[in-house]
């Protein structure tokens, strides 16, 4: 079965980060879009100061709020093996930051595929997060949304287009990605260069930040 079922050690306390403890617990604490959650509000992030690699997803799934553990399904074991990482390392909040668009499980479309993330979270969380985020040096965009906050007018007419040309925002420490959605296995065989190219760059720059 997808996913994780053993449970991971606690988080410890943020690298000593006092200021970044107390910011993460207001985020695990935000009720600001309850009233529209299906679930109800369990934000999930997890980052400590020392961190190297972010990653900014879209928003958590039903397993994920489940579970408080992000990226604890199908997406979260391609997006492991996208970067070479192990569990152990994926889940170390030293090395790894994660940040969604969205914080909490943001429901489903009547026609079926998960609503987007929730447009309070980013604006009202993100930048206050980031501050305490020094030493990153690669930031992962995976899907349109983050995409479409971070590189703004950078961003090609199409996410294949943004992604394809992923050199000309490696200079600035940005990785735009796609989804590791297993539903987009169609489009990584009609988009080759995606496993040939932008992958060993990919799992080279992980290495070399968390080594």
């Amino acid at each position: 079965m997808p996913g994780l079922t053993g449970k991971l050690p606690e988080i410890d306390p943020m690298g000593g980060d006092a200021a970044l403890d107390r910011l993460l617990s207001e985020v695990r604490a935000c009720r600001i879009c309850a009233e529209q959650l299906p679930l109800g509000p369990r934000p999930v992030v997890r980052m400590a100061k020392s961190a190297r690699i972010l990653v900014i997803g879209q928003a958590p799934g039903t397993r994920v709020h489940e579970t408080g553990l992000p990226w604890n399904d199908a997406s979260g074991d391609r997006l492991r093996d996208w970067l070479g990482l192990s569990v152990d390392d994926f889940y170390d909040p030293a090395k790894l930051a994660i940040m969604p668009m969205g914080f909490c499980y943001p429901g489903r479309f009547d026609r079926g595929g998960d609503l987007p993330p929730r447009p309070e979270c980013a604006p009202t969380w993100h930048d206050a997060l980031m501050r305490h985020l020094p030493d990153i040096g690669l930031t992962l965009l995976i899907g349109q949304y983050a995409q479409e906050r971070y590189l703004g007018p950078r961003r090609a007419k199409t996410m294949t287009e943004t992604v394809h040309h992923f050199a000309d925002f490696l200079p600035d420490g940005i990785l735009p990605m796609p989804h590791p959605s297993w539903r987009n296995t169609a489009w990584m065989k009609k988009n080759p260069w995606f496993e040939a190219d932008l992958l060993p760059v990919l799992q080279s720059r992980v290495q070399g930040l968390l080594t």
